[in-house]
């Protein structure tokens, strides 16, 4: 199901007050959340500053409820992405929230010569598992770069610590999903 403009609008103000909360000690807002908050559902959490990433976590499968996952996912890309400082008290001001709610990822299951032909640059998120690992890259990251789909695959190899090519083999796996997202502006 997906979330109106306003449910949106709520998740963004939802992550910005746990951030705020969190780095600031700023009271959380008080919003009349609608049902969906409550649906367990994957979520992400992306920060940019000037463009630039800045802090990037989430929930790929819906372990939580949407609300909880937010508010996590927001304060865990704040202060717990290990590419990245924390961020500062005096910083939050510069940061842009995206906040992506995703559909529940699903294999795909093709033939690996078949992949890139099954996944739709701008729709599908990716996650490729396999030898003990994993990497997961949301749908936008693609469009952002201008990635075609064998690029795309090669990118969420890399990101789960892979060789660049490995989704062409059979027992690593490829999963896609679907985000829905939600953009502070900068």
């Amino acid at each position: 199901m997906l979330l109106t403009t306003d449910e949106g609008g709520m998740a963004l103000r939802l992550a910005r007050g746990a951030i705020a909360y969190a780095i600031g000690k700023k009271p959380k807002p008080v919003l009349a959340l609608t049902p969906v908050f409550n649906d367990k559902r994957g979520v992400f959490v992306t920060l940019t500053k000037s463009g630039q990433l800045r802090g990037c976590i989430g929930f790929p499968y819906p372990v939580m409820p949407l609300g909880d996952a937010i508010e996590d996912a927001a304060v865990a890309a704040a202060t717990g992405d290990p590419r990245f400082p924390p961020v500062r008290k005096d910083e939050l001001s510069t940061i842009a929230l995206e906040v992506t709610i995703l559909t529940v990822p699903i294999p795909l299951d093709v033939e690996p010569c078949q992949r890139p032909e099954k996944i739709e640059v701008g729709k599908h998120g990716l996650i490729i598992r396999g030898r003990g690992t994993s990497g997961l890259l949301l749908p936008q990251v693609a469009t952002e770069y201008c990635w075609d789909s064998q690029t795309f695959l090669d990118h969420t190899c890399i990101k789960a610590g892979l060789s660049e090519h490995c989704w062409m083999t059979p027992n690593v796996e490829v999963l896609t999903f679907e985000g829905q997202i939600f953009t502070e502006q900068e």
